[in-house]
């Protein structure tokens, strides 16, 4: 299992989050970050089954209410 660092601030996260990372930074379970990233709106970049999420757009989705207007991006492989 990969070990996940705790961070202190904005500039110390990766520049691309994956869903252990939103499970950390909103301080939710495993599952519900799972929901969260299948939510509509939610701006997630899929690559098979991976999920990962820019932080730039996540924390503007964040600041926004979760109210984004953008369609959901998906990328297959």
């Amino acid at each position: 299992m990969k070990e996940k660092m705790k961070w202190n601030d904005y500039n110390s996260l990766p520049l691309i989050l994956d869903v252990t990372d939103i499970q950390h930074i909103m301080g939710i379970s495993r599952a519900s970050a799972y929901e969260l990233v299948h939510t509509p709106g939610v701006p997630v970049v899929r690559s098979g089954r991976l999920i990962k999420i820019s932080k730039k757009a996540f924390f503007n989705w964040l600041d926004s209410g979760g109210n984004s207007h953008e369609n959901e991006k998906e990328k297959t492989t």
